[in-house]
Order: structure tokens, then C-alpha cells, then sequence
């Protein structure tokens, strides 16, 4: 994993973030949710950077981002894919579609694809239990009622949209 250096400028877009907050007490998770936009993941570079300029303990920091789930230390591909495993899911073949999503992007586990358009995380619940099994890719795209043999063609739509490009 690449180390972020003070240097890069995305860090001077945090602190313009951070410096155009009226009030920094109590805004850590807010500050968080803006360095993971800016650097697509917190690693401990970020969350040392961030403890400094609110001026609370890096411990504090490293509480919230490995308590709340939707934080991430690792990167992440712009393109990042929940397969669900809660029991509905599970029961309906959640584990072949997520096994088909890593065997079709070629990763083994929740790092992003060598390109970084793709990333997979088994989840628990995605909240769409009647058309189990279930994934969302991104924050809006849901795809249900899945089965292994639509995998290649939903993952093939994305690589088109970025052929365009």
C-alpha cells in the first residue's frame, strides 16, 4: 500500500475543508466522510493529519474509522461491489455470486482489481431481502434476483461505461 506524503495535495483540500468548518468540535465523523472523498480511504497518514488539525488524540480517530463500517483503511476501486451474504441472500446462492464477481475481476479478496475500477466486500445485509441474492455496485445500482451467469455481463456494462472515457 503506497504511503501518502503531507506533500500531496489533497491534503490541502482537507484542511481548506477543515479550516471552513464555523465550529471543529464534535465534527470528526463529518471530517472523515470528506478525507475518504478526497484519498478514497483513510490510511493512518490521513487519520494522524486529521487528529492534528482538530486537535483531538489520534486513538480517538482510529476509534471511529474501525467502528463504523462504511470507513475504510484500504483502497478501494472506484467502482465498489457489496455482494450480500446476510441469510436470504446466503440461502439463495449469495456465495456462488460473490465467487463469480472475484473469479470474473480476478482478486481473491476485498483489494481493488490492478486498474482500481473494481473492489468486492461481502456484506451482510444490503435491505433487499425479496430479491435475494442480491449486490450493489456503488451507492445506487442494485442488481437482484442474480444468479452466476449474470455476473460477466452486469461487471461488462461498467467496463464499457469506462472504455468511453
Amino acid at each position: 500500500m503506497p504511503v501518502i506524503l503531507e506533500t500531496d495535495p489533497k491534503f490541502s483540500e482537507l484542511d481548506e475543508f477543515i479550516d471552513s468548518l464555523p465550529d471543529k468540535k464534535g465534527m470528526l465523523i463529518g471530517v472523515l466522510h470528506k478525507a475518504q472523498e478526497i484519498f478514497g480511504y483513510l490510511p493512518k497518514e490521513v487519520q494522524h493529519h486529521v487528529a492534528e488539525k482538530l486537535q483531538i488524540p489520534e486513538s480517538n480517530v482510529f476509534g471511529v474509522v474501525t467502528f463504523y463500517s462504511f470507513f475504510t483503511m484500504k483502497p478501494r476501486g472506484k467502482y465498489q461491489i457489496k455482494v450480500c451474504l446476510g441469510t436470504a441472500c446466503y440461502v439463495k446462492g449469495g456465495q456462488k455470486i460473490s465467487d463469480r464477481v472475484k473469479e470474473e475481476l480476478g482478486v481473491t479478496g476485498d483489494e481493488p482489481t490492478p486498474d482500481g475500477l473494481f473492489s468486492v466486500q461481502e456484506v451482510r445485509c444490503l435491505g433487499a431481502c425479496s430479491m435475494a441474492p442480491v449486490m450493489l455496485i456503488g451507492e445506487r445500482d442494485f442488481y437482484g434476483r442474480l444468479t452466476p451467469d449474470k455476473v460477466r455481463q452486469i461487471i461488462e456494462t461498467y467496463k464499457r461505461k469506462e472504455n468511453k472515457k
